[in-house]
């Protein structure tokens, strides 16, 4: 392993030991050895270990060759580390059916939002809104730089958000965060006809209303790793870049890890922490 980052469902392992069996499924690196191949790939799944183990937050890892991804020549480890994350952002841009004359709005400017951002770029959306609480303005200056056509800065409740303050019509909206109140403000915002798709795991339970859209539920992702490849590899051409929201970094020995979890739990200004071993 050179590159693994830090996802938020394992900062929730670690505090509750749920949600799944292992630390790290961010990653990229070397092939040491492999039969007939050889060269720099990316493992899609942890060592297959009973649980709990460290997944891919390890300084090796025994991968299937058969679920392995080569990086183009052009695409850093920290890149291909975080065709994890951006994975979850194209599947629910494809399970969402988003395109050229989609108007998207994204609750949330965390990883995922963010990510389900940058792949609503490269499905052709003409404007993306992001809606963001609480933030500071390191997190809102990202959102920006990654070319959000609109912010909605939220400070006290979700009910602050209005139709009227997004300024377009909203097609699909991609809840990132997913709690009730994220939910019933997406299934408020989005037009009559439109979708509204789940992403973020904030709660197992929702009461909601029930309206006229179609709601298209994501679990992670699925068959996406060579469309991310070239996502990145497109991305030196039109300018839609990932490493921003890479904001901390930290090496492999005890003393970094609690750090690095430490921070990424902290939330702050961190968006996502990246190991380099």
């Amino acid at each position: 392993m050179k590159a693994v980052g830090i996802c938020g469902s394992d900062v929730h392992y670690l505090k509750t030991m749920r949600c799944a069996d292992f630390i790290g499924h961010e990653c990229a690196g070397v092939i040491e050895e492999m039969q007939p191949l050889q060269g720099r790939k990316i493992p899609s799944l942890p060592c297959a270990r009973t649980p709990p183990v460290h997944g891919s937050l390890a300084n090796q890892v025994v991968h299937p060759a058969d679920m392995c991804f080569k990086l183009p020549d052009n695409v850093s480890l920290e890149e291909g580390a975080m065709c994890e994350p951006l994975s979850v952002g194209v599947h629910a841009c494809r399970r969402a059916e988003v395109g050229p004359e989609t108007n998207v709005l994204v609750m949330g400017d965390g990883p995922i939002g963010l990510v389900t951002m940058l792949a609503a770029r490269a499905f052709g959306v003409p404007r993306i809104v992001i809606v963001v609480v609480d933030v500071d303005d390191n997190r809102l200056s990202v959102s920006k730089q990654l070319g959000a056509d609109g912010i909605v800065k939220v400070t006290t409740s979700l009910e602050d958000v209005e139709i009227k303050a997004i300024g377009s019509t909203i097609d699909v909206t991609s809840d990132c965060a997913g709690f009730n109140k994220t939910m019933s403000t997406a299934l408020a915002t989005t037009r009559c006809g439109g979708k509204v798709c789940l992403v973020g795991m904030g709660h197992g339970i929702m009461t909601l209303p029930l309206t006229q859209l179609q709601v298209v539920g994501v679990f992670r992702h699925k068959n996406t790793w060579p469309f991310c490849l070239e996502f990145l590899t497109r991305g030196k051409i039109d300018h839609i870049d990932v490493t921003p929201l890479i904001t901390h970094r930290f090496g492999f020995c005890q003393k970094e890890v609690e750090n690095a979890f430490e921070t990424s739990a902290c939330g702050s200004n961190a968006i996502k922490v990246m190991f380099n071993l």
